[in-house]
């Protein structure tokens, strides 16, 4: 056997043992997500399935049937709010970072969403907790929105930001070449241009904000009933999840399974949402 086949078949051998090595921890990753899926159906799903939990507010412990309803309205209305507040300044800091950041302004913006990305979600309950509970006397769904809204900020700040640095600089070029504005050229090509990876960045931050649950006890606080007004307390999902979990009571756990369940369902068809949308984006622009 030759040197260069003996090379040749070292290589090989290589190659497939460090395939196997990552199709080995591949598996092993997905071992975790998979007990948590089969565990959610198994659990939540006979209680997703009856029309109840979507129709009904809940019940007090001991009494049969209740949902929902009071929930899923009040996790919606906190989303709404939060992502009024954080997409539009997440989304101009991060064109700003990105076209015209490349100074102190930018980088001090820079280190101010790597703390905020950082921080424990705990810290952001108590900070809003001081800023509206506090100093109004009451909970309500405002303040869990504004926690939430600092929480998703620094996310739509940095993938804004990501998704403009990818633009090539050719697409500004052309633009300018026409004598069009930089502002117009930011607005009117960079902007479309990025605008699936900014869309990906939003709704991933909303899929975090939909878990929390810590500053949500800060702020928020729940509530067993139908909540439509923003400035009184609130019912979620994940303070739902949180607080049956730890009762004793099997339908009060139950019902925590079924909003578990419901809150991953709502995660995973915001990113299936997030990658269509981008798709149909990308085909657009061809």
């Amino acid at each position: 056997m030759t040197a260069t086949s003996r090379v040749a078949r070292r290589r090989v051998v290589g190659n497939a043992m460090f395939q196997g090595a990552v199709s080995a921890a591949v598996l092993v990753g997905a071992i975790p997500f998979v007990l948590i899926v089969f565990f959610l159906l198994r659990k939540g799903l006979p209680v997703v399935l009856n029309p109840d939990f979507f129709t009904q507010v809940e019940h007090p412990a001991g009494f049969p049937g209740g949902g929902m309803k009071n929930a899923i309205v009040g996790t919606l209305m906190i989303l709404a709010i939060a992502s009024l507040i954080a997409v539009p300044i997440g989304i101009f800091a991060g064109v700003y970072m990105a076209e015209y950041g490349q100074n102190r302004l930018g980088d001090a913006l820079r280190f101010i969403s790597d703390v905020l990305t950082s921080l424990p979600s705990i810290v952001l309950g108590i900070f809003a907790y001081s800023l509206l509970v506090a100093t109004t006397g009451h909970f309500s769904a405002i303040a869990g929105s504004v926690a939430l809204a600092v929480l998703m900020m620094p996310v739509v700040l940095r993938t804004t930001e990501a998704a403009m640095v990818l633009v090539p600089n050719a697409v500004r070029e052309a633009g300018y070449a026409l004598g069009i504005p930089r502002w117009r050229v930011t607005l009117r090509v960079v902007i479309p241009t990025a605008l699936g990876g900014i869309t990906t960045g939003v709704l991933l931050a909303m899929a975090r904000a939909a878990g929390e649950t810590a500053p949500l006890l800060f702020t928020a606080l729940g509530s067993p009933f139908l909540n439509l007004d923003p400035t009184k307390p609130t019912q979620t999902l994940s303070l739902i999840v949180y607080h049956n979990a730890l009762t004793p009571y099997p339908d009060l756990q139950d019902e925590a399974w079924g909003a578990a369940l419901l809150l991953v369902v709502m995660v995973t068809l915001a990113g299936i949402a997030a990658r269509i949308y981008v798709a149909r984006l990308q085909r657009m622009s061809r």
